[in-house]
């Protein structure tokens, strides 16, 4: 192995791939999580663009999710006093509140963009903008008015389910098992959720219908599809989604809140979704690899590459630590720059339809 590891640029190449085999098992459940709120992001993207709608403003129905389910269960909470969680997951009224607010303030916003891209035909990316800024401005004035001045405002964050150690050590597959099941109650149900949709959006009649307004609405409408009506309840539908990833951030992946605590996360799950060509299956793989990104810049620098990696450390250490911090960005980017031109959006997404265009 040392002789490998002295040829010129192979050698490090082998160290490096070495080094992801030893990290990446200590760092599966936190690539799950990492990437849950993207995946939901990306199924929320997945069923407006399937219906014809662009939707750039999921990061901020994501954030202003996470802000609602924060406050309410925080207000439940304190209204109710402790209780004790029930199930595995931890479960109590305040953080079921939490999640039901997050997902009704995620679907009103929804609402708001399907009328202005549907009813209004406003521009569709002006739309998500005007969703995004809003949403960063007033959950930052509401934080400094509601939440600033109540710092025990809380009710923590759901449980982690935990394996039994004699799973955890199965050779190969137990830190996958760990990966998928260590996690809390809603990264747990991203899997079910890219299943379910993976098969109702291509085996489903709603499926059927779904695709064919987003690629030839009138043909659809001349077939006895509702294409107003399907757009408007996909979209209002999709803010389920965007609501779980808000709820995620502050009801399972932490328990507090912060200005612009998504960080890009709504972005990102649009590049996963493009990565993706438009299916839930190809966007979780997408968020997978970016949350992995991420963690793997947690990793390195937590845990350098040692001396059994003497050049690959060298090489590491050179690097400033910032530059792993953005990984999941650097990445992001250079995968956009491979994908955009290869993967074909639905043909009328972006497009307003009218029926009385019709000819």
């Amino acid at each position: 192995m040392d002789v490998l590891y002295g040829i010129p640029i192979i050698g490090v190449l082998i160290q490096f791939i070495g080094y992801v085999v030893e990290v990446t098992p200590g760092i599966a459940p936190i690539v799950l999580g990492l990437a849950a709120p993207i995946a939901l992001g990306a199924m929320c993207g997945i069923m407006n663009e399937r219906s014809g709608i662009v939707n750039i403003g999921i990061e901020g129905m994501m954030l202003s999710g996470a802000f609602a389910g924060f406050l309410v269960a925080g207000l439940v909470h304190q209204s109710m006093g402790p209780v004790e969680g029930f199930g595995p997951f931890g479960i109590t009224p305040a953080l079921l509140a939490g999640v039901a607010a997050a997902i009704v303030v995620a679907m009103l916003l929804s609402a708001l963009h399907a009328w202005l891209s549907i009813t209004i035909a406003a521009d569709q990316i002006i739309s998500g903008v005007i969703i995004n800024v809003a949403a960063l401005g007033l959950t930052g004035y509401l934080n400094r008015l509601l939440i600033t001045p109540n710092p025990r405002l809380g009710a923590g964050t759901f449980s982690t389910f935990r394996i039994p150690p004699e799973v955890a050590d199965f050779p190969v597959i137990g830190w996958i098992l760990e990966m998928f099941l260590e996690q809390g109650p809603i990264a747990i149900s991203v899997v079910a959720f890219v299943i379910v949709l993976q098969v109702l959006l291509f085996r489903s009649r709603w499926g059927l219908r779904t695709r064919a307004v987003g690629e030839h609405p009138r043909a659809a409408e001349t077939v006895g599809v509702n294409v107003v009506r399907m757009r408007y309840r996909n979209v209002i539908m999709a803010g389920i989604f965007a609501g779980l990833a808000g709820a995620y951030l502050t009801l399972e992946g932490t328990s507090s809140f912060q200005n612009g605590m998504t960080a890009g996360r709504g972005f990102i799950a649009l590049a996963a979704v493009i990565f993706g060509r438009w299916t839930p299956v190809g966007a979780f793989g997408a968020a997978v690899l970016f949350a992995y990104s991420g963690a793997f810049g947690q990793a390195i620098r937590i845990r350098p590459p040692g001396i059994e990696y003497p050049d690959l450390g060298a090489i590491v250490a050179a690097i400033p630590s910032q530059v792993y911090g953005s990984l999941p960005y650097i990445v992001t980017i250079v995968i956009l720059a491979g994908v955009v031109g290869r993967s074909i959006p639905p043909a009328a997404v972006g497009r307003p339809y009218r029926k009385e265009e019709q000819t």
